[in-house]
């Protein structure tokens, strides 16, 4: 009589689970960078549910708010309950998920490998995501399985029955055909044993080289529910607009915001000027009552447009946040297309992106033109996913993922000047899906660029390297 396999791959686990743990003491190099992967994608404080927890280690490296912890063999999840008492484990089989609550974020790793059905684990996941959850992947990329088949063969590795070596684009396409958006995907772990000198040089350094990093272990893939299409949303909306010595813009600016959701606040943060700003968006108040609403908030001293947005955003009383330059130099009807990717859910933060459209005259110096190309491939490279244009003034997102961003600041955000590099960096830490909008760049009609090319750009290399060595080499 031949035994159902989902017996089958139990029995072996059960078999497995005492020593488990002296094999991940014995070789801890490949778990611990696991754990420092899942560690960059899943923040802690979050409700986390991990399918195929094993002994639970993983899950407890994580800091969950609430975990949860799904395994199919019993003599897994009671050695998981003995060790970490203050997380929930329980039995059950990740293609036949039967469930009744939601997480933030749902993990698999090292599971797809054993699933008879990837199809229907993948598709039963649905019932434990809400709109805003992620789904986290971490796989053996199948480059390596007769370099695995091997270490097991020699006793360097513990025995597993795998089944399943899926090229990146198949599981790719399993999540779609399931009902799941990709949002971000790489690789990991060049030197998955605990080499001196060679495995930090190997895992922090040649490992994310373009040339090298499709010859890692692990492949991951993040991904959430792909939304369903709706009638827009009816967000109130507050449009931060910092400025400093831009008094003829002011009432242009007021007039050409369009109305957008249910209300729109426009909120001036005034950089200490000296030519009438703040009079004049005084006299705006007046004169425009109400329609739309304007607020005045000075910072003085100025301390540049970075903490100009970060205290506008915290005054903000809208669902939607925006930003936009008081120079005019991208259409403030503009903003109405950022609402609307927002609104029908095409995206949850909208990146202005400046180098479609041809621009207008001298709207932007070649040098300045040359870095913008070159931080945005930099930036396409550390994020994983495309990003043309990163520093264009204009970008918008919900309050609520603003303030998950705010809450992991000092991570990134302290030299950036301007704040686009702070806020890129925090949606892309959280795995926010971030579309591009197009929009036209305009030749500033009053005043003067606030933009000190060689500080500022040395400031925002600074901002890149910091954030480079935390979600790369850390």
């Amino acid at each position: 009589m031949i035994e159902p396999k989902g017996v089958a791959r139990r029995r072996l686990f059960d078999e497995l689970a005492p020593t488990r743990d002296k094999w991940k003491a014995r070789y801890p190099t490949y778990h611990r960078e696991i754990e420092r992967l899942c560690r960059h994608l899943i923040p802690p404080g979050a409700s986390v549910l991990e399918i195929g927890s094993g002994t639970g280690d993983l899950l407890h490296a994580l800091r969950p708010r609430q975990g949860l912890g799904i395994d199919l063999s019993p003599r897994m999840v009671e050695i998981a309950r003995k060790k970490y008492p203050e997380l929930e484990f329980a039995v059950g089989d990740a293609e036949a998920l039967d469930l009744r609550e939601q997480f933030d974020y749902v993990l698999l790793s090292d599971l797809v490998g054993h699933l008879d059905d990837v199809w229907s684990a993948f598709r039963n996941l649905r019932q434990v995501c809400h709109a805003a959850t992620r789904v986290v992947v971490t796989y053996y990329n199948h480059l390596w399985e007769p370099a695995l088949r091997l270490a097991e063969r020699l006793g360097l590795k513990l025995p597993q029955a795998m089944q399943n070596w899926l090229p990146p684009q198949d599981l790719i396409n399993l999540a779609v055909v399931t009902g799941f958006e990709p949002l971000k995907q790489g690789y990991w772990l060049l030197c998955p044993v605990g080499i001196p000198l060679v495995a930090p040089l190997a895992n922090r350094v040649l490992a994310h080289l373009p040339a090298l990093r499709r010859l890692d272990l692990v492949h991951y893939l993040v991904a959430r529910p792909e939304p369903q299409p709706r009638a827009p949303r009816l967000f109130t909306c507050s449009v931060v607009v910092p400025c400093r010595n831009e008094v003829g813009n002011i009432a242009k600016t007021v007039s050409r915001i369009p109305a957008m959701g249910a209300r729109t606040e426009v909120i001036f943060v005034d950089g200490d000027s000296t030519d009438g700003t703040p009079e004049e968006i005084e006299a705006a108040i007046e004169r425009f009552r109400g329609a739309p609403e304007i607020r005045l908030i000075r910072q003085v001293p100025a301390t540049g447009k970075g903490d100009a947005v970060r205290r506008g955003f915290a005054a903000a009383t809208g669902d939607v946040l925006m930003i936009l330059d008081a120079d005019l130099s991208v259409m403030p009807e503009d903003l109405q297309k950022f609402y609307l990717a927002l609104a029908e859910g095409r995206g949850e933060f909208v990146n202005g992106s400046r180098l479609v459209y041809a621009m207008e005259g001298q709207a932007m110096r070649s040098l300045n033109l040359l870095a913008n190309k070159i931080f945005g491939a930099l930036f396409s490279w550390l994020l994983e996913q495309r990003i043309r244009d990163t520093l264009c003034g204009t970008k918008a997102l919900l309050r609520e993922d603003y303030q998950r961003i705010a809450a992991n600041r000092g991570a990134f955000g302290e030299s950036d000047p301007f704040g686009d590099f702070d806020l890129l960096f925090g949606a892309a830490n959280l795995s926010m899906k971030i579309v591009e909008m197009p929009v036209r760049y305009h030749e500033r009609t009053y005043g003067q660029t606030k933009i000190r090319r060689f500080y500022h750009g040395w400031l925002l290399l600074k901002t890149f390297l910091k954030a480079m060595r935390r979600l790369r080499f850390l």
